[in-house]
């Protein structure tokens, strides 16, 4: 009888732990890039304006002060899940042309309707 809840005991056990190996937590990195305030980019805004809608840039070259790089890498688990990348380019203080992962403009058939007052 003590052989056979030994037994069972192990293969509980063992059946518990089907994949054995270290835990992996998930990780973010970089600047988590909201989509609905990457919608709100738009050529003409100002640094401090791109910096109020998406934070302080994750690399600014020294030598290209005229480009932001926003990065976010999300792993789940140990694996790339999810990335994004943004490059804004200015000409002294203003914004004009972004690069990388932005949404399409919203084309007037595709925005949502809105609100009219009767």
């Amino acid at each position: 009888m003590r052989h056979f809840l030994i037994s069972i005991l192990f293969l509980s056990l063992a059946a518990g732990c089907s994949s054995i190996g270290p835990h992996r937590i998930d990780v973010q990195q970089g600047n988590a890039l909201d989509q609905e305030n990457i919608a709100r980019l738009k050529p003409g805004l100002s640094r401090s304006q791109v910096r109020f809608l998406l934070g302080t840039p994750l690399v600014v070259d020294p030598f290209r002060s005229d480009r932001w790089d926003y990065v976010y890498l999300y792993y789940k688990a140990g694996r790339l899940a999810e990335q994004k990348r943004i490059s804004l380019f200015f000409e002294g203080d203003t914004l004009v042309r972004m690069e990388g992962d932005v949404p399409p403009a919203a084309s007037p058939a595709q925005s949502p309707p809105q609100d009219v007052q009767p």
